[in-house]
């Protein structure tokens, strides 16, 4: 089954705002995330031909959102970690620095799964496909995510 551009165009229409925030999230730079999503959906055009159906057409292309997020974060700062600062630049608010710091100090993947999730709505085969994973390791690490970050977030009450 080959998808169409028609198909591209509608999802990088209807999902635009989320990829903006995810891609804001994973790269750590608000202000390129819309060149991310287009370079993105570039690449994701051009290799539209190797698509081959066997996930959804919406995960591929946020898995190509979120490596070409990966290699933008990689290419500004090698060993660069999302930072407080640009954790909270991307909720679109300086308020829940807390937060942030907590959100910034998960690993990778359990962080990737929270923002698929949440600041995508992403459900959990769309999220598996984007970081091609099974959904039984989403739903595990979506959970150990969100205990991670209320220990993190605990611990901050107390301090």
């Amino acid at each position: 089954m080959h998808a169409a551009l028609a198909d591209v165009e509608a999802i990088y229409r209807r999902a635009l705002p989320s990829l903006c925030r995810v891609a804001a999230a994973v790269s750590g730079d608000r202000e390129a995330a819309p060149d991310i999503v287009q370079e993105a959906f570039v690449r994701a055009v051009r290799e539209l031909d190797t698509y081959r159906g066997e996930s959804a057409l919406e995960g591929w292309l946020w898995r190509i959102v979120v490596n070409t997020a990966r290699n933008h974060r990689r290419s500004l700062r090698p060993t660069a970690e999302l930072t407080e600062e640009t954790a909270a630049q991307t909720n679109g608010a300086g308020e829940g620095a807390g937060v942030a710091a907590a959100i910034a100090a998960l690993p990778e993947r359990q962080r990737l799964v929270l923002f698929l999730r949440y600041y995508a709505d992403l459900d959990y085969g769309s999220i598996a496909a984007a970081l091609d994973i099974s959904t039984g390791t989403v739903g595990a690490t979506l959970n150990a995510g969100r205990s991670a970050l209320q220990q993190l977030l605990t611990k901050q009450e107390v301090a």
